[in-house]
């Protein structure tokens, strides 16, 4: 009998043990998730012109020459170099000092109307074409961006009709 209670003894504690470990495992992936629900990093080329490659190196394949003010989305950091996401989507990497911390949006719609008030029915300042960089200025309520040309013009437009915000 007294083998059979040692032994009920070593199933209740390695049932503990896979129990603790199944709580530890669940606690790491709502962490992660957590950490994953965080609002994206972007940063904004800060040269007249940047070159994005296929890996961290200069000696890499180069993918993309884009211009300044153009944002990115920042995936992983590493020492001098940052592999990014475009607007299309697409991962390259970028020298770390190429970048700037300036927030910047990307019209993503054909065009997007610029408004004085974040209102529908608001005056209208400019209209941005697709693939124009704006200087992203602060949110309001509502889904609206606030955003400045770079000849100085701003106001508001829809967050729907921009990417990097």
């Amino acid at each position: 009998m007294r083998s059979a209670s040692s032994s009920w003894r070593r199933r209740v504690r390695a049932s503990s043990w896979r129990a603790e470990a199944v709580r530890s495992l669940a606690a790491a992936l709502l962490l992660a998730a957590g950490t994953a629900a965080q609002a994206a990093e972007f940063l904004s080329v800060g040269e007249n012109a940047a070159v994005l490659y296929d890996a961290p190196s200069r000696e890499a394949k180069p993918l993309f020459v884009v211009s300044r003010h153009y944002p990115l989305e920042v995936i992983v950091n590493l020492e001098a170099w940052v592999k990014v996401r475009d607007h299309a989507g697409a991962l390259s990497w970028i020298e770390r000092k190429l970048l700037s911390h300036q927030r910047m949006v990307v019209v993503n719609a054909p065009a997007a109307d610029v408004r004085t008030r974040p209102e529908n029915e608001a005056p209208l300042v400019f209209t941005a074409v697709q693939n124009v960089a704006l200087e992203l200025l602060g949110t309001a309520p509502g889904g609206w961006l606030r955003v400045r040309h770079s000849d100085g013009a701003n106001g508001y437009m829809r967050a729907s009709f921009a990417w990097g915000a």
